[in-house]
């Protein structure tokens, strides 16, 4: 443990202006307040500030974040309040340790919604200060450094997930790749020791049998380099285990088969350098075909910068090579610590965003896209899930037909483009060109794609989006969007169906009534609780258990008429199909394209077939991508409203996962009945031990009215996936 003075000596080294009386203080402020404290291994508690202090000196962070790193856990563990520290050293440290310091023991609701809550009030934090974050995972290293001091294998397991998972992968967001590095090094070997010891054993072996491979590679690079006279630094490594071991996971391919397990950097004065020595590199040395990266015209979000590229070099030798700047390598070493305008960088609106104030910045506009995803979210855990889903993507980068360009993760598709854009384009999304040639909403995008987005006023996000929007922005709003227009509606709804099913009982209900069952639901208002029941997530004959524990079904359910599930056939269909879209021409021959079976509340998209008429697409039909369409050929139409749709029914097809087991089938098909929906068609697409899996053509009315089917059926327990095909 480092004594004061040393501390002290590590801050001089960096830090001209240092207030030693003010480390000093916390030092002993803090060593007083954990008192007898000790820690898992058998040190005194204290050890542990003082070692996230030292993490922190090396990445040169200034003096208010070491005192932060000092105190960050003198006010949950000990009996000093937030308001103490303020007093003894300001209003600014005091929130740094606020936003560092777990605010609350959020016992009430699960594990993963108490980490994603944790998570958000970090966000919130670090959208203030970004030093917040730099201490909090300077935390969080130390304690994976000590992990194995924990006597919990379920612990060390949980927490190796929550810091490969969460922390390293926000390491890496603002640059600090050692950090990130260790973490995700030091949750691997908790998580799966055999996997990574046999990857150190192989390392092992090539290392012997390649011995001094590494510097002679590193003479023969610099052997070129100094015959085209580049000044220039160059530097050999190997890859760390988990990042080999997370390369043949995703490539699919054995330890052998990979070409980058040696990287070296080489690091000139300026960015015209960088390129010339690309040009050497490529003159002396066979590049291998599609491993070209240039982050430095295109940066990654952290602002990192840097040509990657992999070659046969030396040797016959299959090696990564990273070319860069002395500016671009310190970004990279240190990330935003190398940059230190917190607060002339960040200003704060009422609502607690973060404001961009420089091009400079833009490496930080993730954190207003996280605490947008966080506020927009109807629970942290599902803006948790949201958000680690486009955390661990390559990315690609696309352009607008104006240059703009934009990095999304690898699989992003149209949608989460033009959310990307901005939130306004993705909600008014009706259509799209890739590379000038139309494509639908769920086309992936590839690097140098340019995309030109179309959007209509009268255009909503369909739910069907999420099946397909990749990244955590877009999943985000698209779900907003929906859960507010549907809000009311599905208020009324839950209201009609529990006044209507309690009125046939004879039972009262009212709101007063209601108010006293939240808490049985975990529901925070009586709208909420009707919201779920038109869902099909919390069940009427739920709700009147919970009021009335006593009532049985069998003795007074009043007489009330049966009704019976209506059957619809081809005849019954209206012969006119253009009645239900606006933009076509009068007495124009249309039908709905069997591929996509477009149904109202889906976008859709005329297409003009000579002789045929027009048929009408769902906008993310898989077929238009192979279609050659012509401008002229494209009809903008869209549903007409509700009313002026009337009882008209569509068809479309849903695909079911039950259990192989009795009755699972049965079940499906009465919830069907239940919601007064006729199946046309249904058939066994796969059939093994353990599921059963259908292929069900229904004829429902709306998207709506397919999405309350789909909802109801997803709340059974031996139905295990359901959804439209």
């Amino acid at each position: 443990m480092l004594s004061c003075p040393e501390l002290i000596t590590k801050l001089r080294s960096y830090h001209p202006n240092l207030n030693e009386a003010l480390i000093q203080k916390a030092y002993i402020f803090a060593k007083d307040s954990h008192g007898s404290q000790k820690r898992h291994s058998g040190d005194p508690y204290f050890s542990h500030p003082v070692a996230v202090a030292e993490i922190l000196t090396e990445l040169k962070l200034d003096q208010e974040s070491i005192v932060t790193a000092l105190l960050h856990d003198v006010a949950e563990d000990t009996d000093v309040t937030l308001a103490e520290i303020e007093k003894e050293f300001g209003e600014e440290i005091a929130k740094l340790v606020d936003g560092v310091t777990k605010l609350s023991k959020i016992e009430s609701v699960p594990t993963n919604e108490r980490v994603a809550e944790s998570f958000r009030k970090l966000t919130l934090a670090m959208s203030e200060d970004i030093r917040v974050l730099i201490v909090k995972l300077a935390d969080r290293l130390h304690n994976m450094r000590t992990m194995f001091y924990v006597p919990s294998q379920e612990k060390k397991a949980k927490k190796a997930r929550e810091s490969l998972e969460i922390y390293a992968q926000l390491a890496g967001r603002i640059g600090l790749n050692k950090i990130k590095d260790e973490l995700e090094e030091l949750s691997f070997e908790i998580l799966d020791l055999e996997a990574r010891s046999q990857i150190i054993e192989k390392l092992n072996e090539i290392r012997e049998k390649n011995k001094n491979l590494t510097d002679k590679i590193l003479e023969d690079l610099a052997r070129v380099l100094c015959l085209e006279n580049v000044e220039h630094e160059i530097s050999g490594r190997e890859k760390k285990p988990y990042s080999i071991w997370l390369k043949m996971k995703k490539q699919n391919i054995g330890f052998h088969n990979l070409h980058d397990i040696m990287a070296f950097r080489i690091v000139v004065k300026n960015i015209g350098e960088c390129y010339r020595v690309l040009g050497v590199i490529n003159s002396r040395y066979n590049m291998i075909p599609g491993t070209f990266r240039d982050y430095i015209s295109t940066p990654k979000d952290n602002g990192y910068q840097s040509m990657h590229l992999a070659i046969l070099g030396p040797f016959n030798k299959k090696i990564e090579i990273q070319i860069r700047d002395r500016n671009m390598h310190e970004i990279s070493e240190l990330g935003v610590a190398a940059h230190w305008q917190y607060k002339e960088k960040f200003g704060k609106t009422a609502k607690g965003s973060v404001l961009k104030t420089g091009k400079e910045n833009d490496q930080y506009l993730w954190i207003r896209e996280l605490i947008s995803l966080f506020e927009n979210a109807e629970t942290s855990a599902e803006a948790m899930k949201d958000y680690k889903v486009s955390l661990h993507k390559d990315e690609v980068f696309c352009f607008t037909p104006n240059g703009d360009i934009f990095n999304l993760p690898l699989g992003a598709t149209v949608i989460d483009f033009a959310y990307a854009v901005h939130s306004g384009i993705g909600n008014g999304c009706i259509s799209a060109k890739i590379n000038a040639v139309i494509a639908p909403l769920r086309q992936r995008l590839e690097n140098g794609d340019q995309v030109e987005i179309f959007t209509s006023k009268n255009a909503k996000p369909s739910p069907n989006w999420l099946q397909f929007a990749k990244t955590s922005k877009a999943r985000s709003a698209i779900k907003h969007f929906i859960r507010s227009e549907k809000f009311d509606e599905y208020q009324l709804l839950g209201r009609a169906i529990l006044n209507k099913f309690f009125a046939a009982r004879n039972l009262e209900i009212t709101d007063k009534i209601l108010e006293k069952i939240l808490v049985n639901f975990q529901k925070k208002s009586v709208a909420d609780l009707c919201v779920k029941v038109a869902e099909g997530v919390v069940l009427r004959q739920d709700v009147v258990k919970a009021i009335y524990p006593d009532f049985h079904e069998e003795n007074k359910l009043s007489k009330s008429k049966n009704y019976e599930a209506k059957n619809f056939d081809e005849k019954q269909r209206k012969s006119d199909y253009s009645l239900a879209i606006e933009g076509l021409v009068s007495g124009m021959a249309m039908r709905y394209a069997a591929c996509c079976n477009p149904i109202p509340g889906d976008p859709i998209i005329g297409i003009i077939n000579t002789g045929t008429g027009v048929t009408i697409h769902s906008q993310i039909c898989h077929n238009l991508k192979s279609l050659v369409l012509l401008p002229q050929r494209i009809l903008d139409v869209c549903w007409k409203s509700e009313d002026e749709i009337g009882d008209e029914l569509y068809a479309c097809r849903i695909r079911v996962v039950v259990e192989n087991k009795s009755g699972g089938v049965a079940d499906v098909t009465s919830i069907i009945a239940k919601k007064q929906v006729n199946i046309t068609h249904i058939r066994t697409t796969n059939r093994s031990a353990d599921v059963f899996e259908m292929a069900i053509d229904l004829e429902v009315k709306s998207l709506d009215h397919l999405e309350e089917i789909l909802s109801a059926l997803r709340i059974s327990r031996k139905i295990l996936e359901v959804e439209r095909e």
